[in-house]
């Protein structure tokens, strides 16, 4: 499956978040068909026509948009439908621009899964990133859509304005209650020309460290999973645009974020049965581990080796065939 991801940066939005400037992160500044087209003649280059295939809105509120302008932006995705080199459409949209109207204009041009920017599920967190919505407005929102038949995807963010870790699991415990069928995770990053870098800058905001947003996500990711929901993706797209110096001012940003966080879960998974080993004064520890998860078992520059290692473990790790990872007390 190949996604052709189309950006239509803070269009359709009634106003501006604090932390939010979708035309650093995205490197588009306008809306149009021809913005879309140009976007799109990017990847057919190398997307292999499929049915699998999806087109993608993100960056804006795109039910928000007037509807002249969606059917507008429709129309080279609509093309594409037709010549079969992509079989659904998505977009990313405001909870509280769902509505029936919207809905079935969507089902006219095939959008199958609609991602709603939530955020946080907290209303004082809400309030003080001016998002303009509240938390009711997400669950019926969900709703919706499901009666519609939509495949239901949530945005959420770690680290925003007076929101606590407490806070933050308390919306990832209400988003799983929700069942979305998928999800993503956002560090919150403090972006050039946006209120929060004046608040940044100010001394009124602090954004969290790469390693409390992993941990966080960490967190996230195995309540997610543990319910059959799937995080498909954690952190920013590190593209051109968003990594030209001096657009990302602050905040827990990594080009391989999703690799850190998913290393930091077989960290805590393991943990626990290294900590048992080394109580039964077995020392010398076998870690059997698949090969293609080895970097992850690892860490960056090994740093779960090295945790391990602190309180006197001493490990050996094998690459294998096998499909989970083992550990072995190595009597030998």
């Amino acid at each position: 499956m190949s996604i052709i991801p189309i950006f239509i940066p803070h269009a359709g939005c009634p106003h501006q978040c604090v932390f939010c400037n979708q035309k650093k992160i995205s490197g588009q500044k306008t809306a149009s068909a021809q913005a879309v087209r140009q976007q799109i003649e990017k990847y057919l280059q190398w997307i292999k026509p499929g049915s699998n295939n999806e087109a993608a809105f993100y960056g804006g509120s795109f039910t928000g948009l007037e509807p002249e302008l969606q059917e507008e932006l429709f129309a080279p995705v609509d093309e594409l439908l037709r010549k079969g080199v992509i079989g659904s459409v998505r977009c990313s949209t405001r909870p509280d621009y769902i509505s029936s109207a919207r809905l079935e204009l969507l089902k006219r041009h095939n959008v199958s899964t609609v991602e709603l920017g939530v955020q946080s599920l907290d209303d004082e967190v809400l309030q003080r990133a001016e998002r303009g919505h509240d938390a009711a407005s997400v669950t019926q929102a969900v709703q919706l859509l499901r009666e519609y038949g939509f495949k239901v995807g949530l945005q959420l963010m770690c680290g925003m304005p007076e929101q606590s870790r407490a806070s933050f699991l308390q919306t990832v415990a209400q988003s799983v209650a929700l069942k979305p069928d998928m999800v993503r995770l956002y560090p919150l990053l403090v972006i050039n020309d946006t209120p929060l870098e004046a608040s940044y800058r100010n001394g009124g905001f602090m954004p969290l460290s790469v390693e409390a947003a992993a941990e966080l996500c960490a967190e996230a990711w195995e309540q997610f999973t543990a319910a059959g929901i799937t995080v498909i993706r954690m952190g920013l797209q590190p593209d051109e645009e968003l990594c030209t110096p001096g657009n990302i001012v602050a905040g827990p940003f990594h080009p391989a974020f999703g690799e850190l966080v998913k290393s930091l879960v077989l960290r805590r998974r393991l943990t626990p049965q290294i900590k048992a080993l080394l109580s039964s004064g077995r020392r010398k520890i076998k870690i059997l581990v698949p090969k293609n998860m080895e970097s992850k078992l690892r860490g960056q520059q090994n740093a779960n080796i090295k945790y391990w290692q602190a309180p006197g473990a001493e490990l050996t790790v094998v690459k294998t065939d096998g499909a989970e990872i083992k550990l072995e007390a190595d009597d030998e």
